[in-house]
């Protein structure tokens, strides 16, 4: 509904132009309510307030909200923070939003926006001093990111539910590991393998017509396409997995366009949107969730690229904040981005390590707060060296290991070969290092 609710506002010539994360959290005023889902978004438009605050009460009106309990269930509530650095009372608009220091809902996106702002009338008091004297909740506000079309999500680190397992489903005869394994892309045979998925605990199915390892030959996009496009649409005649969300793993826009069309949910884009320009605006487009992974150069050039003589994390970081501001800038609504920091692409050994050891500063650097990680260490050819494992099927205790690194920093999401073995393995992990578990989106 609020994605519905921004794109009436861009109808309506309200250019939305960042947007904060999605945050979930109980009901303030009337308790005997549903949870809130909400946001804060900055915007451009040439209408006054008066004029505006009207545009946004038609949108809610349009988008089917009737006001029958002050503060009681509703539909959509669109609300004016802030308009630059104006200050407005009238009878029916007050700005600065006369309550708005009082709500952690609305200080915690807020302060996402604008980290060092304030109110016109009291620059002293900025909104993170505003949010650090509200009372501490009973229940944590948690960010959430959609990942199917059906509202099913993934929370991110305020709140931390239990690790979300990525299911890898590779139709290619060369990928590293399981190359030629699922070629046979019949619907009986597809959804086979996807049962056995689901069964085993997988909770996101990853499909991949294109190989990333090290040296991989690019097959193109019709190749891709005809790889992909059969997986897709098999698995979601089968009413079985209606509410598994369903990610592509390409870096071409016309490939993640089509596989949306065909029922996909989300895009996992190994380069971050860098090797097809057209990948950003597409996934803004399609308002679908993507994830952004940290690569230098391409699956080919990578390993020349794969130097960080002053660390890993500060660069890796900054890297990918410079993808999430690209990603913004082209409309992909913060909500609806996660992120990678790329386990095996353009690192070695070393570089992978201090990334496992240090994910929580990399999950803490500055513009990348409250955005929910995926990581992916299964069976990659640094365990193989670790362990003297050559063969990437005997790589199962030390992908264990490497998966409960990533649980234990933080990730929100792993990406697996071996579904049965690291459900146990996240199980165990989440157990020590995630606090409490709770049902998702």
């Amino acid at each position: 509904m609020i994605e519905q609710g921004l794109q009436a506002m861009e109808e309506r010539d309200i250019k939305v132009l960042r947007t904060s994360s999605l945050w979930e959290t109980e009901p303030m005023y009337v308790q005997d309510q549903g949870r809130f889902l909400n946001a804060v978004c900055e915007v451009t438009t040439d209408r006054d307030p008066c004029h505006l605050l009207r545009q946004l009460k038609g949108i809610e009106t349009s988008l089917g909200r009737r006001k029958e309990v002050e503060k009681g269930p509703r539909t959509i509530d669109l609300d004016i923070l802030l308009y630059d650095q104006d200050k407005i009372q009238t009878e029916h608009l007050v700005i600065p939003h006369p309550s708005m220091l009082e709500r952690e809902f609305v200080l915690r996106p807020l302060c996402e926006l604008e980290p060092h702002g304030h109110l016109p009338s009291d620059p002293g008091t900025t909104f993170h001093h505003a949010l650090a004297a509200l009372a501490t909740p009973t229940t944590p506000m948690s960010t959430v990111t959609p990942l199917s079309r059906g509202g099913q999500g993934t929370a991110g680190p305020t709140y931390r539910p239990a690790t979300r397992l990525m299911a890898i489903l590779n139709v290619t005869p060369d990928s590293f590991s399981d190359g030629g394994l699922h070629l046979d892309r019949d619907g009986p045979q597809i959804t086979k393998v996807v049962s056995v998925f689901v069964a085993a605990g997988a909770t996101v199915i990853d499909i991949g017509g294109q190989s990333t390892r090290p040296g991989a030959h690019d097959v193109g996009e019709a190749e891709e396409l005809a790889r992909v496009l059969p997986v897709v649409r098999a698995i979601r005649a089968s009413p079985r997995f209606n509410a598994i969300p369903l990610s592509v793993d390409t870096y071409r826009a016309r490939v993640a366009e089509e596989s949306i069309a065909a029922g996909a949910d989300m895009i996992n884009d190994i380069s971050g949107g860098m090797l097809d320009p057209a990948m950003l605006p597409t996934v803004a487009k399609l308002r679908c969730t993507l994830c952004l992974m940290h690569m230098r150069g391409t699956p080919t050039t990578m390993t020349q690229h794969a130097a960080y003589p002053d660390g890993t994390i500060q660069p890796v970081g900054t890297e990918l904040l410079a993808r999430v501001r690209a990603a913004e800038a082209a409309g992909v609504r913060r909500w609806r981005l996660m992120l990678d920091p790329g386990i095996g692409f353009a690192k070695y050994s070393a570089h992978n390590l201090e990334i496992l050891r240090r994910l929580p500063d990399l999950r803490m650097m500055p513009g990348l707060q409250h955005l929910p990680w995926l990581v992916g260490t299964s069976r990659k050819a640094f365990i193989g060296s670790i362990t003297n494992s050559p063969n990437e099927k005997e790589r199962l205790w030390g992908t264990a290991v490497a998966v409960s690194a990533a649980v234990a920093g933080g990730a929100d999401m792993v990406r697996i070969h071996d579904v049965p073995e690291m459900r146990k393995v996240v199980k165990m992990a989440d157990s020590i290092w995630r606090s409490r578990e709770s049902p998702f989106l």
